[in-house]
């Protein structure tokens, strides 16, 4: 299992404690320290589309107008933070986010 975020989000800290603690293995990328390949950011976007992109972030909202207005890929390339996050691959599924239905979906019981 893999995840994919920034070291210094909570909510990936969370994720990736609470899959610890239930006997996963996880290793955990920081997208902004070992950025996504074009091949890996084309496989996330061909599973989530524009869901990959966190349009209420501070740093979305800080994009110039050209970068808003260009393709999701192009977004996270240039500011891998826009990035929504946690993206947990688990034996080839994809989740987005740590909500309830992928806690559910990942954590026994």
């Amino acid at each position: 299992m893999i995840i994919y975020g920034l070291s210094t989000c909570a909510i990936c800290q969370r994720a990736r404690k609470t899959l610890e603690e239930a006997g996963k293995v996880v290793s955990f990328r920081d997208v902004r320290a070992e950025p996504l390949s074009e091949a890996e950011l084309a496989e996330l976007i061909a599973e989530f589309g524009d869901r990959l992109v966190d349009r209420k972030s501070n740093d979305y909202r800080a994009l110039n107008d050209w970068l808003k207005n260009s393709e999701a890929d192009a977004q996270i390339s240039a500011r891998p933070k826009v990035m929504a996050r946690p993206v947990i691959r688990d034996n080839g599924v994809f989740y987005l986010g740590w909500d309830e239905a992928v806690q559910k979906d990942l954590l026994p019981g």
